[in-house]
């Protein structure tokens, strides 16, 4: 990170802070997607010989089906292994047969941790949680979902995710969080309910024209959500329903009351509902989401979130009784 980004809060933005903080919420602040972590995570812990044995032709395997190593390769490192008392992994990896990144990759599968390889192109880059499940990035996002998994009530299963403007963050947020809440095994439902200008889609990278707008509309029944949801690869707790085809009256269709039976009838499937917002310059929009979940995050930017903006949003939330989580303020 420059030096320009690792300067401290200027006075608005302690301002800011302050303006949250009198809710005694928790502030997070959460890394630019661009930052790189270079730290280790390995874990090592004693075991016997048979077990660790076991464990590592697991793990050989994975990295053969995966094609990243073949018979006489893993041949190869059990020998090294025993000659230098090494785990699979880093004997892998001291032969130079595997990457760091390849090892990671196939643990997570061995571990039944969820997680996606670059190489597979097949998310945008922006989906840390996926990518580099043991970064910097992704940890403060399992710290952000352990915070809201103490604050929501077992009932409380649906949360949007709002910002005062645009390019604050809120769809990274939103779908980082969808993840997060994936990789521990719970259902989740991501709604890109940003009928204005979505980009969960292209996050996902999903191709399916159908969407929320549809729904809305009455030209796709509620009975046919399952229809327009898309499972996502690697990822069997989640599920995304994109906006869809992006229509002339957002501010209509979401006062039409369906959007409120779309959440009723999801609750009964989903242990989290994610909702990703307009910017909150489109008030109305915010305002009929919001009411609908009636739990918010609040995401803003550093030097780039208006002081006066996000309490204006602050405000605005509270006097609806919108039940206010949190915020996170974003780098990049």
């Amino acid at each position: 990170m420059n030096q320009s980004n690792e300067r401290k809060f200027d006075d608005r933005y302690d301002e800011m802070e302050q303006a949250v903080k009198d809710n005694d919420k928790t502030i997070t602040l959460v890394h630019p997607h661009n930052s790189q972590d270079k730290k280790s995570h390995s874990q090592r812990g004693k075991e016997d010989d048979s077990d660790r044995f076991f464990e590592d032709r697991n793990l050989g395997k994975i990295l053969v089906d995966q094609g990243k190593l073949d018979a006489h390769d893993v041949e190869r490192i059990l020998d090294w292994q025993e000659k230098k008392s090494l785990f699979f992994g880093d004997a892998a990896r001291h032969l130079k047969l595997v990457s760091e990144e390849d090892i990671k990759f196939a643990l997570a599968l061995q571990f039944g941790y969820p997680t996606a390889h670059p190489s597979q192109g097949v998310f945008s880059n922006e989906l840390v949680a996926a990518y580099d499940p043991f970064g910097k990035q992704a940890e403060i996002f399992r710290t952000i979902r352990t915070q809201l998994t103490m604050t929501l009530a077992d009932e409380q299963k649906v949360l949007t995710v709002v910002s005062p403007s645009e390019h604050e963050g809120r769809s990274y947020v939103a779908a980082n969080l969808a993840v997060t809440f994936a990789q521990m095994s719970k259902q989740t439902l991501l709604i890109d309910a940003n009928l204005r200008k979505p980009r969960q889609n292209k996050i996902f990278g999903s191709t399916a024209r159908l969407g929320l707008s549809s729904m809305l509309s009455g030209r796709i029944k509620q009975e046919e959500l399952s229809l327009m949801s898309e499972a996502v690869p690697f990822f069997t707790h989640l599920t995304v329903l994109g906006a869809g085809a992006v229509p002339p009256n957002p501010v209509e269709l979401f006062s039409n009351g369906r959007f409120q039976s779309i959440l009723d009838e999801v609750k009964k499937f989903f242990d989290i509902i994610i909702i990703d917002s307009p910017a909150g310059s489109y008030r109305a929009d915010v305002q009929m989401l919001c009411s609908c979940a009636q739990n918010a995050l609040i995401v803003a930017r550093q030097d780039h979130t208006k002081f006066n903006d996000l309490k204006d949003l602050s405000q605005m939330l509270t006097s609806m009784k919108v039940n206010v989580v949190g915020s996170i303020m974003n780098k990049f």
